[in-house]
């Protein structure tokens, strides 16, 4: 009886914004192989506004959620169809994973902290990344194990260390843009160009383009400068 509702079910539907197309056909790729029909892709989008637009049109179970994103990134989509004018926004229905390449605790706070029911990084397999959209469906929260921390400590009041303040972000950093951002925090993290390379999904000379952007903006000379000012900063 229980297997014959299952497979009446209605699929979860999800909208997947993330501002990589190819980012986009892989998830797509591993959903449909895992989700054996439990799961249906509605809508895509790549930045901020386009994404509340096709949320709003589209009214999914679950949007999964990249947190740097053109145009306001992910917070900026949870304000605007979450918390409208001090109330319920225009998706209040719909409940909203974060999917990231950031495991760093300013990101994970501020999209919990906008409305968010959960935070996965990008290394998330296909069958726990079903797992954790029906979850988020029925209203749980997910995090991946090394993340929960973070929100355990923001919430009972203990900020972590690694969180600071809006108003002290320097005007240094708001001269990056989101993916430099990334580049940047995987920098600090001891990767490799390939390895930020496949983690971005982007090639390797995209990587450099971005070092050499990065270095050019926060007039520094290599990546030794690179990672301690990232460090500094706590990134």
């Amino acid at each position: 009886m229980a297997a014959a509702a299952a497979a009446t079910a209605r699929p979860i539907r999800v909208v997947l914004v993330d501002d990589h197309k190819l980012f986009r056909t892989g998830v797509r790729a591993e959903l449909d192989e895992a989700a054996r029909g439990t799961v249906e892709i509605v809508g895509e989008a790549a930045d901020a506004p386009s994404a509340v637009a096709v949320i709003v049109e589209r009214r999914p179970d679950v949007v999964l959620l990249d947190v740097h994103l053109p145009g306001g990134g992910g917070v900026e989509v949870l304000r605007q169809c979450l918390l409208t004018g001090g109330g319920p926004g225009k998706a209040a229905d719909t409940r909203f994973l974060a999917l990231s390449v950031s495991d760093a605790a300013e990101d994970v706070i501020g999209v919990i902290r906008a409305g968010a029911r959960g935070y996965v990084t990008k290394s998330i397999s296909g069958t726990d990344l079903v797992d954790a959209l029906r979850r988020v469906a029925e209203n749980d929260a997910v995090f991946s194990p090394k993340l929960a921390g973070f929100v355990l400590d923001a919430f009972s009041g203990a900020a972590p260390a690694t969180t600071a303040p809006a108003a002290s972000v320097d005007e240094e950093l708001d001269r990056l843009t989101a993916r430099e951002r990334e580049v940047l925090r995987l920098i600090a993290r001891g990767y490799a160009y390939k390895e930020i390379a496949r983690e971005l999904v982007i090639s390797v000379k995209t990587v450099e383009t971005h070092v050499s952007s990065v270095l050019r903006k926060l007039q520094l000379s290599n990546r030794y400068e690179l990672s301690r000012w990232a460090n500094d900063r706590r990134l």
